[in-house]
């Protein structure tokens, strides 16, 4: 039977107003629109820190771009708690280390796999070694990407790191619908390509069949 993250998360939400102390949540985050319902949803619950570690994205421009449309969306969302945010130096070169070999899969294959698991291993990390007391990535809100896969590989890594995961499928209760919807609201830019060379090829394709 298909685990349920939302009802996880849910239940660790509940858990979590209990408490008299708000805790610390390092959220890697793929982009300002993904982050969007994310942090509308979470903020009110935890103080967040985005750390935007994304090597996968080509070209060096775009990635630019991205966190830039990152740092002007929290400077202008209204929260509860500060939102602060961490911007990694672009290193394409540990993308493509980690998915030699898997150049020519399929977008949703195992590449992408190691492309979650590159990225949300530094979140996990940087949790650890900061000391906040969880950690996720905004990943399960899009619809094309594996929330399986995503939570199977916080579990693990919070075993590796000994830092909380919070499990989560931010596509449920309408959350990927609610992004495009403050997408609109805040006037953010949606690329049309997961973020790597080889998703835009993809696009690229179909667009032209």
């Amino acid at each position: 039977m298909k685990e349920n993250y939302q009802l996880k998360l849910e239940k660790e939400l509940n858990h979590i107003i209990t408490q008299e102390k708000v805790p610390t949540l390092l959220l890697h985050s793929c982009c300002a629109p993904c982050s969007s319902y994310v942090l509308e949803y979470l903020s009110r619950y935890f103080m967040i820190t985005i750390l935007y570690y994304n090597p996968n994205i080509y070209p060096e421009e775009e990635y630019q771009r991205r966190s830039l449309e990152q740092k002007e969306f929290i400077r202008k969302l209204k929260t509860k708690y500060p939102v602060h945010l961490v911007i990694d130096a672009y290193d394409s070169s540990a993308f493509y280390q980690t998915i030699k070999g898997l150049e020519k899969e399929k977008e949703g294959g195992q590449r992408c796999f190691k492309c979650y698991q590159l990225r949300m291993e530094k979140a996990a990390k940087y949790a650890h070694d900061h000391h906040f007391d969880y950690f996720t990535t905004t990943l399960s809100i899009s619809p094309y990407k594996n929330s399986t896969w995503i939570n199977e590989i916080g579990s693990s890594l919070q075993e590796t790191y000994h830092t909380t995961y919070l499990y989560a499928d931010f596509k449920k209760k309408n959350g990927y619908k609610r992004s495009i919807e403050l997408s609109l609201q805040y006037g953010l830019y949606r690329q049309d390509y997961c973020g790597c060379v080889y998703s835009k090829l993809e696009r690229a394709e179909k667009i032209k069949a």
